[in-house]
């Protein structure tokens, strides 16, 4: 055929070298120096790797597109679903629950009634006989067991800089992390200020982001030292002012170190089961996603998606003489058995009580499912 008729593209020849004289005149070259790359046209390139470059009609071309597409879709659904590794908690992303929902422009607040979930008495009464034994790593290793042979002045600035340092940071890591600051007598505002911050980052390693938290120890030494005699501040307002030190952590340290009960220490632990249960939620009037897509619209009620959301919905109805034992309870609660990821809704005695119970178990075939499909393609 003519080249004004033909419709076969350079790209889909099947053996044959085009010509390229005819379209695109090539400068001569000395074949031994530098041999003539062809030339090639951008938009008409195949993928690296696509059997489009070993040749092939266009219809192959598109069908071999669509199982890529459809591979990929998959993978990515496996990527979604899966959450992060328990031994990324050490150190790195935050955990699940930070992230565990999809951020959103709309109008929300907390349900301002304060009316107690029912059967909470029961549900509480039930995970305190599940805790009986204290065998969860918070019971020997939490931020509140930090310096307790120390006088109060020492031990106070022990329990804070245990608290920065257990933020996505396992507590036997943290423990650990105490200890050889301890063991080098780098637990006190002046030691801590007078020492190197390489020193300081190679004894809290490999806490989560100790670089960062290591500088934060020198200037909140620095702070107590300047304007709390080497104490640590004595109100919920000026903990919140000391670099790295979020609501958790303030409110852990008033309570322990100040024996002053601001608010509930809500964790990711502490959020994630309180969501499970059912016992905090937020009202909704219009909410949109990311992509602008109407999720909800009118009163309805959604899962708190913070711990400091979660915090504020508690505290609507918890009784305050368990604002302080709410959190090493269902902090253990949440090592042992509610665990982030395939929580053991078998031995949990109040799992009747619980409306997530079994639910994520379930999701597990599924994700196999997937997985498999994702390796046969």
């Amino acid at each position: 055929p003519s080249p004004q008729k033909s419709l076969r593209h350079p790209s889909l020849s099947t053996g044959f070298e085009p010509d390229h004289s005819a379209a695109c005149p090539i400068p001569k070259q000395d074949h031994l120096s530098n041999p003539p790359v062809p030339m090639r046209n951008p938009a008409s390139e195949p993928n690296p790797g696509s059997e489009s470059s070993n040749g092939g009609s266009a219809s192959e071309l598109r069908v071999f597109v669509r199982k890529k597409r459809g591979r990929k879709t998959i993978e990515t659904q496996e990527t979604k679903y899966e959450a992060e590794p328990l031994d990324q908690k050490l150190r790195g992303p935050p955990e699940i629950e930070e992230f565990g929902y999809k951020q959103v422009n709309g109008s929300f607040q907390s349900i301002p009634t304060g009316e107690p979930p029912p059967n909470w008495e029961k549900v509480l009464e039930g995970i305190r006989k599940m805790r009986s034994t204290e065998d969860a790593p918070v019971d020997t290793m939490g931020c509140e067991k930090a310096g307790n042979s120390l006088p109060p002045k020492e031990r106070r600035f022990a329990v804070l800089v245990s608290s920065l340092l257990s933020s996505q940071t396992k507590d036997n890591v943290t423990h650990g992390a105490i200890q050889r600051l301890l063991q080098n007598g780098l637990l006190a505002a002046d030691t801590i200020d007078k020492a190197d911050e390489a020193t300081i980052k190679g004894l809290i390693y490999p806490v989560g982001f100790y670089t960062r938290k290591a500088a934060n120890m020198k200037k909140i030494a620095n702070i107590c030292l300047m304007k709390y005699d080497g104490d640590i501040p004595s109100s919920l307002e000026e903990l919140l002012l000391l670099p790295g030190i979020g609501p958790k952590m303030a409110h852990l340290v008033m309570n322990v170190g100040w024996n002053n009960v601001q608010g509930i220490c809500v964790d990711t632990h502490v959020h994630r089961i309180c969501n499970r249960l059912g016992w905090v939620s937020k009202s909704c009037t219009k909410q949109r996603g990311m992509l602008g897509e109407l999720i909800c619209e009118g009163l309805q009620l959604k899962k708190t998606s913070t711990p400091e959301e979660t915090r504020e919905a508690l505290q609507l109805w918890l009784p305050k003489e368990e604002w302080v034992p709410i959190n090493p309870l269902l902090v253990g609660f949440g090592q042992t058995v509610c665990t982030p990821l395939r929580p053991n809704c078998g031995m949990c005695s109040v799992s009747d009580f619980c409306p997530s119970a079994f639910r994520e178990i379930s999701r597990s075939p599924s994700k196999s499912k997937r997985s498999s499909l994702s390796k046969k393609l």
